[in-house]
């Protein structure tokens, strides 16, 4: 089983005006979170980032601020260097290894049990 993944944009920065345009977008910060649940056990794992894009050309394609969606801003994301399934696969790691730990830290074996 793999975990429940999601993309979402947390912030977006702008130039006030370039060229012809207005409001920008140059900046965007990103996440992706996963979710599992194993045996009723809740696991989460999380990746986050900013992604920079280059400013329009005139005569270009531009999409007003106010039109924008989050499936096209994460879409500049992926396409302008963001590697979705590395992230996705660092994310589902992350999962893998609290279900999983690849390293443990067992009591010492001259302790006491604690009661």
């Amino acid at each position: 089983m793999s975990a429940t993944i999601t993309w979402s944009v947390e912030w977006m920065q702008c130039k006030p005006s370039e060229g012809q345009y207005t409001d920008v977008v140059i900046t965007a910060g990103w996440r992706c979170n996963g979710a599992q649940t194993v045996d009723g056990v809740d696991y989460t794992g999380t990746v986050y980032g900013t992604c920079s894009f280059a400013q329009p050309t005139e005569g270009g394609s531009f999409t007003p601020y106010a039109q924008l969606t989050q499936e096209q801003v994460l879409g500049w994301c992926w396409n302008s260097g963001v590697d979705k399934v590395g992230t996705e696969s660092v994310v589902q790691q992350q999962i893998d290894n609290q279900i999983n730990p690849p390293v443990i830290q067992p009591p010492l074996p001259w302790a006491a049990p604690q009661a």
